[in-house]
């Protein structure tokens, strides 16, 4: 039997899949362009009802359904360098979503080269970063591979203006669109984390209850639980998004939040300061291509690199409480500690004579006294 051109199929694709409104209506789209649609939905933590979501992507046509847990991956191999370097992009944005896009995407590629598929795509909006984040992962692991986003097709943006569009179109393809209420927070605890000399966590512990957690992904996880319950890492923001325009983002990273301060904290404690303040410089710059997708980049590769070789000397033990959304830090102790407490004593005089701060102060006061000569030598001849 012979089959028409409007029978075959224009490829595969692999959709990068929430379970969400927008995802399922591209799912249905994609079918309606003639694709064969695998969709590939990502564990990275979330709260979800996987099984439900994989149910939906097949009664609404997809080939087949991936459903990938990535977690330990995610914490390992991507939230762990964040930590190492004190990742936050423009001060106070922990860069939650930023990270878990390559280790999505990355992924992605990976179900596309194994089913031979020549294109992906995703649902990421054509203002936003994700469809960077996404894309520049795809072509760093996947060159030759073709990205639709629909939100970039005028066929589709036109026709889906907003929600009540995608809605109405939900509605007539009958695609469920469930709505789920979220629980409130309280309370306070007490928790240590421990570091060894690679500078990630190795163990958390909660003082007060006992428990204990020692794996990677149970520390992070725990972290986001006890966090979480406590609002520890919610903010109201304005950004700059790497595309030129700013935009507002509500973000809640409690686990992150917690790591941040504690590892800040043992870093200060153990590193030498000059290492540290270019270690710092790294950081900012690591972030900012965090942020804008890079990941996959050389530099950022050898950031990570350069990073990482400034941890070998932060190891110790971080005491802390999270109370009403914040971290407080209780006390630190190091087998590797630069805190001296003998030679900052102001009753002990150590090995340190304060005669020796003259000279030092007088050296640095050279150029001080210079600027001064120079600006009243200026005003003399006006």
């Amino acid at each position: 039997m012979c089959l028409g051109l409007e029978n075959m199929s224009k490829g595969t694709v692999v959709l990068a899949y929430s379970g969400g409104l927008d995802t399922s209506c591209i799912l249905v789209w994609l079918k309606e362009q003639g694709y064969d649609v695998i969709t590939y939905l990502a564990n990275i933590g979330q709260d979800e009802d996987f099984e439900a979501a994989r149910k939906k992507a097949e009664s609404l046509g997809a080939k087949k359904v991936f459903i990938e847990d990535l977690r330990a991956e995610f914490v390992e191999e991507f939230i762990w360098p964040s930590v190492q370097a004190n990742a936050i992009y423009e001060d106070r944005y922990l860069l939650g979503t930023s990270i878990a896009r390559p280790c999505i995407a990355r992924r992605q590629v990976q179900i596309a080269k194994q089913e031979g598929a020549q294109y992906v795509s995703h649902g990421a909006t054509g203002k936003g970063n994700d469809q960077i984040r996404f894309e520049l992962t795809c072509y760093a692991l996947y060159p030759e591979v073709k990205i639709i986003a629909p939100w970039r097709i005028p066929e589709f943006y036109n026709r889906f203006r907003g929600r009540k569009d995608l809605m109405e179109y939900a509605e007539k393809h009958g695609i469920p669109v469930p709505v789920t209420p979220k629980a409130p927070w309280i309370i306070l605890a007490h928790v240590c984390v421990l570091f060894p000399p690679t500078g990630v966590p190795v163990m958390v512990t909660h003082l007060k209850e006992g428990t204990t957690k020692t794996t990677p992904l149970d520390i992070f996880s725990y972290l986001n639980e006890l966090g979480g319950k406590h609002g520890v890492g919610r903010i109201d923001i304005v950004e700059n998004r790497f595309i030129g325009m700013k935009s507002r983002g509500i973000y809640e990273t409690p686990g992150g939040t917690i790591l941040y301060h504690a590892h800040l904290d043992i870093e200060t404690f153990t590193m030498d300061r000059e290492v540290r303040r270019i270690k710092q410089d790294l950081g900012i710059k690591f972030s900012e291509l965090l942020y804008n997708g890079f990941w996959y980049s050389p530099e950022c590769k050898f950031l990570r690199h350069c990073i990482a070789k400034s941890q070998e000397n932060v190891e110790g033990k971080v005491q802390l409480s999270v109370f009403k959304g914040h971290v407080y830090i209780l006390g630190r102790e190091s087998p590797g500690s630069l805190y001296n407490e003998e030679l900052v004593s102001m009753d002990v005089q150590g090995d340190y004579d304060p005669c020796d701060a003259s000279g030092f102060i007088k050296i640095n006061a050279v150029r001080l006294r210079e600027h001064h000569r120079m600006e009243r030598e200026a005003q003399l001849k006006q």
